[in-house]
């Protein structure tokens, strides 16, 4: 098994940045997919970005396309999404997920992760 711990969220004005890290302990990190996903008062959760074991490969929600970006060190255990260029519609609870077991790429539906993080909460002001 695998334990994550997201930490960065926070308060920040629209067209602002953030950096998100989500450390990972347990079953070596660097051997899974890793995404982001997030999830709004009352919506689903949904998929934002994920990235492949070596890093080499990513993929993003077009929503965030263009401005998100997903990164991960293995040295450390840690993946990270940075946030430039934020809305108001990106504020959202963000999880940080690992895809234990499954191999499909790219990896977009929560079924697909088998580790959940706690969350960490991302308020965009207007």
């Amino acid at each position: 098994q695998v334990q994550l711990v997201e930490s960065g969220g926070g308060l920040v004005q629209a067209g602002g940045s953030l950096r998100l890290s989500c450390a990972a302990s347990g079953r070596t990190s660097s051997t899974y997919t890793m995404g982001w996903f997030r999830q709004a008062p009352g919506k689903e959760r949904e998929f934002v970005a994920t990235i492949n074991w070596s890093g080499g490969s990513t993929y993003y929600a077009d929503s965030v396309k263009g401005r998100f970006s997903i990164s991960r060190d293995n040295a450390k255990n840690t993946v990270y999404l940075s946030m430039n260029s934020l809305k108001p519609e990106d504020t959202a609870v963000y999880y940080c997920a690992a895809q234990l077991y499954g191999s499909g790429w790219p990896a977009l539906s929560r079924t697909s992760y088998d580790g959940w993080g706690q969350g960490t909460q991302v308020t965009v002001s207007s």
